[in-house]
């Protein structure tokens, strides 16, 4: 009789617990049967699903705004493999704990024959130091590494470790996506609302899709928060309006949404009609956007955009991004409007953003050689000997301030990937350039 008091005694004691657990926790899917979105990655047939389901898992960093699925595909493998699974933050763990880690996988795979996963969260905030400890029980494969993390992993985790890892990236989920997360949770009566009989219209769950901004766990938040406001009935765009204020964007059911907002905001200042660019803004000021997120808009358009064509829009809208954090709103809507508008007016020139693409993936893609060893540092004790930077002509000393010698790697030395266009102070860098190289390819 007493053991069955204490076997109720702890039901009730994970009742009570889960009760308390976030409705995001609770509708956390368990497999991929329950699993939305990432279907690029993770749709049946794709390389990732194959080998979680196979138990061959790679090391790998999955990398993706908040709310598309990291944590979640890391506890799935966690339920799905028959691995050792150890999870650790970044923010509050070391290089003790991971060394903690390496002793107990050593004992999984001599007592138990087991591999041992270690899920990192927030990746990006061990510093190199402590990244740096992972590599040889990555390499070896004593540690099966799955890290998470918001951050483009190309910026903020070493290349070593970069080079041990696949990188995953996820998207944002769509509004199609979240909807039917939050109808799954308004209909299940275990993990979910469903016995709350709550009832929720498809403009209200697209409502509440499109605050989110392709974040599951925050519409999943959301949902719990409407539904707390009523015991019974129904979940009205009203008691949005009340509940998140300002937050509460206009939806029409045409699906003008944000991210068409603000697709429309960037493509018109990239078209030079300064007219629609700040009709949009002021869609996005009346919704209450982020004005940070607005100026970030504006920096990044400022440069791929106009670029050298007018390098003066990139300095007025970086003016903006720190006006705008200095005398927040409802003042500005001023340097907004004012960068806006000049970005909009000015010629235009993709060149240096074409050119980084261009730059970037051939570097990705294939062996450029090393660098020429004219141009290599020459700084330290015994650089001479090495033949570094020996042979390097420092430009200075000539007339122009220029001569040509050989920059690019001999493998690549030919290779262009910078064209200016015809537009604005590009038309003088591209004058500059053929003086300066006169058999530079266009």
């Amino acid at each position: 009789m007493e053991s069955m008091d204490l076997f109720a005694a702890a039901a009730s004691s994970n009742e009570n617990r889960r009760s308390y657990e976030p409705l995001a926790q609770r509708m956390r899917p368990r497999d991929f049967s329950e699993f939305i979105g990432q279907d690029e990655v993770a749709g049946s047939g794709k390389y990732l699903r194959k080998m979680i389901e196979n138990d061959q898992i790679p090391s790998m960093i999955l990398f993706g705004p908040p709310g598309t699925g990291k944590t979640t595909l890391a506890q799935m493998i966690a339920n799905i493999t028959n691995s050792h699974f150890k999870k650790l933050n970044a923010v509050s763990s070391g290089i003790s704990d991971i060394r903690k880690i390496v002793d107990e996988a050593a004992e999984q795979r001599k007592y138990y024959q087991k591999r041992t996963i270690v899920f990192i969260d927030e990746i990006h905030r061990f510093n190199k130091s402590q990244q740096d400890v992972l590599l040889p029980y990555v390499e070896d494969g004593r540690l099966i590494l799955i890290g998470a993390t918001t951050e483009n992993p190309f910026f903020e985790v070493n290349h070593a470790l970069l080079s041990r890892v696949r990188i995953v990236r996820l998207k944002h989920l769509t509004d199609e996506n979240i909807i039917t997360l939050m109808k799954r949770a308004l209909i299940d009566r275990d993990r979910g609302l469903g016995s709350l009989n709550i009832k929720c219209s498809d403009e209200v769950l697209a409502a509440i899709a499109q605050l989110a901004a392709g974040d599951g766990r925050m519409a999943l938040n959301f949902l719990e928060q409407a539904s707390a406001m009523i015991d019974e009935g129904e979940i009205t765009l009203e008691l949005l309006h009340d509940i998140f204020g300002e937050r509460m964007q206009s939806y029409d059911k045409k699906g003008d949404n944000h991210y068409d907002t603000v697709s429309a905001f960037i493509k018109s200042m990239r078209g030079s009609d300064p007219d629609a660019a700040l009709h949009y803004l002021a869609r996005m000021l009346a919704a209450g956007e982020d004005v940070n997120f607005i100026a970030r808009r504006i920096a990044i358009c400022a440069s791929e955009d106009v670029g050298n064509a007018d390098p003066f829009a990139l300095v007025l809208a970086m003016a903006a991004v720190n006006c705008v954090q200095f005398v927040g709103m409802p003042e500005a809507r001023i340097p907004l409007a004012q960068a806006v508008t000049y970005i909009a007016s000015a010629p235009k020139s993709n060149a240096s953003y074409l050119a980084i693409d261009e730059a970037l993936s051939e570097v990705r893609s294939r062996s450029c050689g090393q660098v020429p060893p004219h141009l290599r540092d020459a700084h330290y004790k015994g650089a001479a000997k090495l033949g570094h930077g020996l042979e390097y002509i420092y430009p200075h000393d000539y007339p122009g301030h220029f001569t040509q010698q050989q920059y690019l790697p001999d493998q690549i030395k030919n290779r262009v990937y910078y064209h200016p266009s015809e537009n604005g102070r590009d038309v003088r860098i591209r004058e500059y350039l053929e003086a300066c190289w006169p058999n530079r390819k266009r």
